[in-house]
């Protein structure tokens, strides 16, 4: 499967995937960048041991939708901006080394 990316943003990834410690996207990075190398989706897979349909699955992320970085879910904060600024400043002034100080 041959993708065509941009020298620019080859050069982005090639930055993103020396700097990243996330190993999820650091294959998904090869993958993209095997791909506009030319190479098929059933030799990346084999040489990132991944399944075909995964590697197939974040080359359309990325074409889709400029997707690097996995979803894990998660949720959205039941706080509001003031008030996790005021956590983290309170969090931040107050911390306590032992239980025992708590």
């Amino acid at each position: 499967m041959k993708i065509f990316i941009t020298d620019q943003q080859k050069a982005e990834l090639e930055r993103l995937h020396d700097s990243s410690r996330d190993k999820r996207v650091c294959d998904r990075i090869k993958a993209i960048l095997l791909a506009s190398e030319g190479w098929s989706s059933a030799m990346i897979a084999q040489a990132l041991r991944l399944h075909q349909t995964t590697v197939d699955h974040h080359i359309s992320e990325f074409l889709n939708k400029g997707k690097l970085k996995p979803e894990n879910g998660g949720s959205d904060s039941k706080l509001s901006a003031e008030q996790t600024a005021f956590l983290i400043s309170h969090l931040s002034d107050n911390l306590f080394y032992h239980t025992r100080d708590i």
